[in-house]
């Protein structure tokens, strides 16, 4: 089928919940992807960041493969190698802790905060959460959501969750009532602009955590798995958190999400309280367990660095030569540059000279590009950017 002949059984059959863009993507390799009419695209924003070692990645389908003629799903109330597996990499690589798993970065938020309530004894229910945060689409991830333009429409939400300037560690503190238990935030706003913690917000968090007998929640959904050049995002700032939860980059296309929470905090989680039907399949694991293998036999940690770092430097150069462009902020393939006018235009003359990237809240253009990109592919994208912006002048 051609792009008109797809798109005209999106317009006849599936909601139109999304703006899409006029392109029927087919095929997807490495950092490449390919519309069905053949033109090929470098994807700087590879499935909004879940695609975090490149498309088709050869381990990942290896894996998928095998595993597909072996077991595609099980019941949870049986114990399964992959599940067990991807648990221990996961714990190892973080901070000892014990696993649970979803589908989704959503649902991954809605078990962190039903952990951090049950683990409060009851007592306590409410979650401080972070201005311009973002934390998913169910009614509890919306609710914990920092943006009003998100919850427009869907009130009443979910009582519980107070909403305070990220990096603003005093205002958190003042937000602290004898009603709460925990405290939730992203190591970098993916949505809210690619905002990046401050480390002495991050360790003071850790603190008042402590000293007020509070959870500490990372949402790692689009910062973990490699993402910022370390393992997760709450790395950078020599922490950790009581619970963190994971999705996107994770099971290296395939939809799976987690949380990973300390021992003593996740005993809370006991038979009846969540669950989740396909979260964990075997399936799913078995790639999660290939991107992490992946991840490191390649050395895809210190090439995120390294691609953020060069990326880094073109930002700079934008900001010298580009009187529009405010600042340019990078942690590892976690990329945004902040312009002084609305960037949509600027995404779509990059998509139509073959470069895919994002623009979120409204002025950021973001990139995620995968750990796997090359400097070549760095320069591609980055020339063709630059071309770009100087169209605005």
């Amino acid at each position: 089928m051609n792009t008109r002949e797809i798109m005209a059984l999106f317009d006849r059959y599936v909601i139109a919940n999304y703006s899409r863009m006029p392109i029927a993507i087919v095929r997807g390799q490495g950092t490449r992807i390919w519309d069905a009419e053949g033109r090929c695209y470098l994807d700087f924003f590879p499935g909004w960041g879940v695609n975090g070692i490149g498309h088709c990645h050869p381990r990942v389908v290896a894996a998928i493969r095998e595993q597909a003629g072996r077991l595609l799903h099980v019941a949870n109330h049986f114990y399964m190698e992959p599940q067990g597996r991807l648990a221990e990499l996961l714990s190892t690589r973080s901070f000892g802790g014990k696993c649970f798993f979803c589908n989704s970065g959503a649902e991954a938020v809605d078990g962190a905060v039903k952990l951090a309530r049950l683990a409060s004894g009851g007592r306590k229910y409410g979650i401080i959460t972070m201005l311009n945060s973002f934390h998913g689409r169910t009614f509890c991830g919306v609710s914990a959501t920092g943006q009003a333009k998100y919850q427009q429409g869907l009130g009443p939400l979910l009582p519980g969750f107070k909403h305070v300037p990220f990096n603003d560690l005093e205002a958190v503190r003042a937000a602290v009532d004898e009603s709460t238990c925990a405290v939730l935030v992203e190591p970098v706003q993916g949505e809210g602009g690619v905002n990046i913690a401050r480390p002495d917000f991050m360790r003071g968090l850790r603190q008042l955590c402590d000293e007020r007998g509070l959870f500490l929640i990372c949402d790692e959904v689009q910062t973990g798995v490699g993402r910022t050049g370390r393992w997760f995002g709450h790395q950078h700032f020599d922490i950790a958190p009581d619970i963190m939860t994971l999705a996107k980059a994770l099971g290296g296309g395939v939809a799976i999400g987690g949380l990973v929470a300390r021992p003593e905090v996740a005993q809370h989680l006991v038979p009846g309280t969540h669950a989740s039907t396909f979260g964990g399949n075997p399936l799913a694991c078995a790639a999660a367990i290939a991107t992490i293998e992946a991840i490191e036999a390649e050395g895809l940690l210190e090439n995120a660095r390294r691609i953020g770092e060069h990326i880094g430097r073109r930002f700079a150069q934008f900001k010298q030569k580009f009187s529009f462009v405010r600042d340019g902020r990078t942690l590892g393939c976690m990329c945004g540059l902040e312009l002084d006018r609305p960037g949509a235009g600027i995404v779509k003359r990059c998509l139509e000279k073959g470069l895919l990237v994002n623009c979120t809240h409204d002025t950021v253009i973001r990139l995620l590009p995968a750990l796997t990109t090359t400097p070549a592919e760095v320069d591609e994208a980055m020339d063709i950017m630059e071309r770009t912006l100087a169209e605005e002048e």
